[in-house]
């Protein structure tokens, strides 16, 4: 089955040996998305909940790279620093995905890249014409 990777300008450009997105046949398999602003950069300001909500508008961007949409996914997964800050999470998470929610787990994490406190990664099923 073919690879073919994605690349959008909405979302950070990856820094270092992988692709925003890979999909295969129906498959899009998502790389990990920080609160990174993809115009400047840097981690965006506002804590948890901003960077959250800005990690998801990176995971949709590069899905509508790929044809897809966050209706389409059904497995992510959340790092969190803190899981102290994990209902700031959960209630950003609510806002944009819809019903039914995807499959989800959820994983403490020492560190994450740019220092940021939440990372999401996605598995989207396209839609076919």
């Amino acid at each position: 089955m073919s690879r073919t990777p994605v690349v959008t300008a909405g979302a950070p450009r990856p820094v270092g040996p992988y692709s925003q997105a890979i999909v295969s046949g129906d498959l899009v398999f998502c790389a990990g998305q920080v609160g990174l602003d993809p115009a400047t950069g840097r981690l965006v300001q506002g804590g948890t909940a901003a960077e959250a909500a800005r990690a998801i508008e990176n995971l949709s961007a590069v899905l509508s790279a790929a044809g897809a949409t966050l209706a389409d996914v059904v497995k992510t997964t959340v790092y969190v620093v803190d899981l102290q800050e994990w209902g700031l999470v959960n209630e950003v998470y609510g806002r944009y995905f819809p019903t039914p929610a995807p499959a989800r787990a959820t994983v403490q994490v020492a560190a994450l890249p740019a220092g940021a406190r939440v990372e999401i990664e996605a598995i989207a099923v396209r839609q076919r014409a």
